[in-house]
Parts: C-alpha cells; sequence; structure tokens
C-alpha cells in the first residue's frame, strides 16, 4: 500500500488516501518517487477540461529512483534515477513517422490501463500514464528516462513537463534566434521555464506578463527584462516597449480566449506566436480575414514543446550543469501529498510559480 492523491470522479475533490500498488510487470518499472511538480494539466484534468479515464491517480510531472523492474526491462535498473515521460511516443502511428513524436497518436494510450486499486477494491487508472501524486508508481518502460548525472533529483521532477514545454516552445516551435524580442504570458510554472529558455536562447527584450503584480520579482530573476500587468493596454504596451513594432515572438502558456488574441496582436508584422497554455472548448478565438493577410503572423499551437524527451532531456541537464538554467527557481512552494488541493486552489487564483511535491 502506498499514499496517493486519487481524483474519484470529474469535478470531484482530490482523495489522499492509501492505494494497493501491484508489482512490476513484464515491460514495466516500479518507481519510488523524490517529487511531483503540480501542473495546470492536473487542474485541467480534474475540472474535465481534458479528459482521462476516472477514478485516477494524477500527476505527470515527476522524477524519483527505481525500485524493481518487470521482465524484459534492459535500459533502467533498481536504483536508477530516472525521470518520468507522461507522454512516450509508440515509433508507429503517422505522427511518429514524420518525426513528430510529440503528437504520437497511442501517447496516452496508457491511461486507459488500470493502474492501482483502492484499498476498499475500486480500479484506478494513471491520469496521464504515470500517476506521480504517489509515493510509488508503476509505469510502462517507455516512461522513464535516466536522469543524466548533476542533476538533482528532486529538482529534476521539473524536467518531466514544465521545463520540457517551455524549453520546447522557444526552441523548437517558434525558433527564437539570438538578437529577437519575446514576450511570455502567464508567469507560472511553465511561464517561468519560458522565460529562462528565452534568455539562454540570446533574446533581447523579453517581457513578462501576468495579471499578478507580484509576480514581477520572479520573472525578472528569469530572465524578464520588463514586466507587464495584463490589461486591455497589455498588446499596446508591448509595442511602446519594442519601438512601435510588437515583440517577434509571444508565448501564452495560459489557455485563455483573450490572453491568445492579445499574444498575437503583441507580435510584430510576420511576427510568430505559439501557444502553450491548454483551454476549453468554451474558449473562442476569432480573427477577420482582412487582418490576417495584412498581420503575416504565425499562429501555432504547440504540444509538451514540440519535444523529444529522449533527445532533449541530456541538452537540458547540460544547460543546467552550466549553470544557464535553474530549476529550483521555477518552485515558489515545496508541499507534501497533502498539499495539492491547496496547490490546485493558488493555480485557480494565480498565485506562485511551480508547487512541488517533495516526498
Amino acid at each position: 500500500m502506498v499514499r496517493a492523491a486519487v481524483l474519484p470522479a470529474v469535478g470531484a475533490a482530490l482523495e489522499i488516501t492509501d492505494i494497493e500498488l501491484p508489482d512490476p510487470g513484464p515491460g514495466q518499472v516500479r518507481v519510488r518517487l523524490a517529487a511531483a511538480g503540480v501542473c495546470h494539466s492536473d487542474l485541467s484534468l480534474s475540472d474535465g477540461t481534458m479528459r482521462v479515464p476516472v477514478p485516477a491517480v494524477l500527476g505527470h510531472e515527476g522524477a524519483g529512483t527505481v525500485v524493481s523492474v518487470g521482465e524484459g526491462v534492459a535500459d533502467v535498473s533498481p536504483g536508477d534515477a530516472v525521470v518520468l515521460n507522461w507522454a512516450p511516443a509508440c515509433g508507429r502511428c503517422h505522427a511518429c513517422g514524420l518525426g513528430e513524436v510529440w503528437l504520437c497518436a497511442d501517447a496516452l494510450s496508457g491511461s486507459a490501463a488500470v493502474h492501482a486499486r483502492t484499498a476498499d477494491g475500486r480500479d484506478l487508472h494513471p491520469g496521464l500514464n504515470v500517476a506521480a501524486f504517489a509515493e510509488e508508481t508503476v509505469v510502462d518502460a517507455s516512461c522513464v528516462l535516466p536522469l543524466p548525472d548533476g542533476i538533482p533529483l528532486t529538482d529534476a521532477a521539473l524536467l518531466g513537463c514544465a521545463v520540457l514545454t517551455g524549453y520546447g516552445a522557444v526552441h523548437h516551435n517558434a525558433r527564437v534566434r539570438p538578437g529577437e524580442t519575446v514576450a511570455v504570458f502567464g508567469v507560472g510554472g511553465v511561464g517561468l521555464a519560458t522565460l529562462q529558455a528565452a534568455r539562454i536562447a540570446g533574446a533581447t527584450t523579453i517581457v513578462a506578463v501576468d495579471v499578478s503584480p507580484e509576480k514581477e520579482g520572479l520573472a525578472r530573476a528569469a530572465g524578464a527584462t520588463h514586466y507587464v500587468v495584463a490589461s486591455e493596454n497589455t498588446a499596446r504596451e508591448i509595442r511602446a516597449l519594442t519601438a512601435k513594432q510588437g515583440v517577434d515572438v509571444a508565448v501564452e502558456c495560459v489557455g485563455r480566449a483573450v490572453t491568445i488574441r492579445t499574444a498575437w496582436e503583441s507580435t510584430r508584422r510576420g511576427g510568430r506566436t505559439t501557444v502553450v497554455g491548454i483551454g476549453g472548448k468554451d474558449q473562442q478565438v476569432t480573427f477577420n480575414a482582412l487582418e490576417l493577410f495584412h498581420w503575416g503572423r504565425t499562429l501555432s499551437g504547440c504540444v509538451y514543446g514540440n519535444a523529444n524527451p529522449a533527445e532533449d532531456l541530456p541538452v537540458l541537464a547540460a544547460h543546467v550543469r552550466a549553470g544557464r538554467l535553474d530549476l529550483s527557481a521555477l518552485v515558489t512552494e515545496r508541499i507534501a501529498l497533502d498539499g495539492i488541493p491547496a496547490a490546485f486552489e493558488n493555480m485557480l487564483a494565480g498565485k506562485g510559480g511551480r508547487a512541488l511535491v517533495v516526498f
């Protein structure tokens, strides 16, 4: 039996309870969690914005130590430090054949499996494949990546989602070039990672935008050169900071229609807007045909930072070891498992960066 955060039904409160976790079967790995990040995607699963089978153990951003492995597992061994990969590519679908592994059609197929059982015998599913909101988890071997040397195990949890997403949005999707200007909308965990990635890419003017004035210090520590408190004048303020042109790149990390539209309006003619935030179906963004032609801007969605975790993890680790990427700077609160519901409330209220569950 291990302690875990269980979502009993969509829209229900999380239950911190004991679950019965089986031994790993063929091709599976059992991991003792060191830490798990509380991501907005977990909140989106909880409220039904993203659909997964329930009841489920949530949590998808984690790192830990291999406890045991099932038959046929050769890439990791007991005692190895690993990062959880919540979206493993199948390598067989159309997207994988194109090299777009972040769009793998079968990446979340494991969420339908029975992962564990409650103390009273109810089947539990692994929220986004890896069920990281638990003291231990059992995952498919494709869901673990060896942690490169020199990275603190607890902080490494952030590499599993926030950092891969933010870094990938800048380097793979928007392809920010040295000397370009960037605006980042939303200064949560992913937004802070995006700001650091923009700095690493060599952006000059880096504008952070958030509804909370209290996040300015976090944003500037991550690399922001300017801070704008979100309002109806945001696009105008950003253009004023860039010789009335607008930024080359805007990255939206919120998932709201008004923010996406503002991010698009904040880019220069011919600029690029990358949408990382996950919004609901009710968030409708509208454009007229003439402005699309006139402005010549690019608007693109970004799934998991357009990242290939197996290839990108060593690159991120090199940035960490060199001091260019500060994982601990993303964390504004370290909590226990029973602190997750309060962390959800803080996300809804727009408070803080990343909350990190430390086991």
